[in-house]
């Protein structure tokens, strides 16, 4: 199937496989699940290239009925799935083709998903956001600070992925789960923490979810959620798994409760490395996409 200028998967083969005769047209659907599966720039633990076709097939075993939001949210979204093609080796070229789709998507009032692919993604698919909301927060999970001003001779590395969306002067960010930073990083840290506030790992005990919601109350948000800023025990298949991280409860209170006084724009989900065996990785992503997505969408 083909609609303007993109090409979709089969429902079925999609994103949570709705069935055909329950599934929705391009103009009719709210959100789009962009598959991009970028493997150019790791440093460490490889295989995010999978990690988007991983999600979705395990996307088909995710329930549809939320009891938390006591409905089925897909009904209401409308969800449709791109087709994965090959992705760019060379990281800017790809991050270009990204950001063209981001943009198209944009334009036609959709709810860009991307499924990555490492954490550079990030970089090309703000793009377009950047450009359209002048007053864009980043909601970013992690569990690292990821400012590096490039990394390994890559000026769009994964490991520089928020500094290269904080080359756009009116994005702030919040990171939530952060665990590992440089010290060549903290200089840049300091210097822009009117526009970027991180909420350390290491304190997540004593957080106070009113500080991070008054970062986010009444913003345009974009959510970009690296899997490991989940701890390790819960989310070994990633390319630098981290103890010390966020359990499922930590990252769902946050999201549920900035959902309640932002506007969800556009989400990532990238640096799934799925591992043989080890199914409930793939499928805790695939909850996570539907959680936001249905957040996103949630009727207060």
């Amino acid at each position: 199937m083909s609609a303007n200028g993109f090409s979709f998967q089969k429902s079925l083969d999609g994103f949570l496989a709705i069935p055909e005769d329950e599934a929705c047209a391009y103009e009719q659907a709210r959100a789009v699940v962009v598959p991009f599966g970028l493997e150019a720039s790791v440093s460490y633990g490889h295989g995010t290239a999978e990690g988007p076709s991983a999600i979705i097939k395990a996307s088909h075993q995710v329930e549809l009925f939320d009891e938390e939001l006591w409905c089925e949210p897909v009904r209401d979204i409308g969800i449709i799935t791109l087709e994965e093609k090959p992705v760019a080796g060379n990281v800017e070229a790809a991050l270009s083709e990204l950001e063209r789709i981001t943009g198209k998507l944009l334009d036609d009032g959709k709810f860009p998903m991307v499924l990555g692919g490492e954490h550079s993604i990030t970089a090309g698919a703000i793009r377009p956001f950047a450009a359209r909301y002048p007053d864009l927060t980043i909601l970013h999970f992690d569990a690292h600070a990821d400012l590096r001003d490039g990394y390994e001779g890559e000026h769009f590395s994964h490991a520089a992925a928020i500094r290269r969306c904080m080359d756009h002067e009116n994005v702030s960010v919040v990171s939530c789960g952060i665990r590992n930073i440089s010290a060549g990083e903290i200089p840049f840290l300091e210097k822009n923490a009117g526009r970027l506030r991180i909420f350390w790992a290491k304190d997540k005990r004593q957080w106070d979810i009113d500080d991070i919601l008054s970062r986010l109350r009444g913003k345009p948000v974009y959510v970009t959620f690296d899997l490991d800023g989940f701890d390790a025990s819960l989310m070994p298949a990633t390319g630098t798994p981290e103890p010390g991280g966020l359990m499922w409860d930590d990252a769902l209170r946050i999201l549920d409760a900035a959902s309640r006084v932002s506007r969800f724009v556009g989400a990532d989900i990238n640096e799934l490395a799925p591992v043989k065996g080890m199914h409930f990785c793939d499928f805790l992503a695939a909850k996570l996409a539907y959680k936001i997505l249905s957040y996103a969408f949630r009727k207060i």
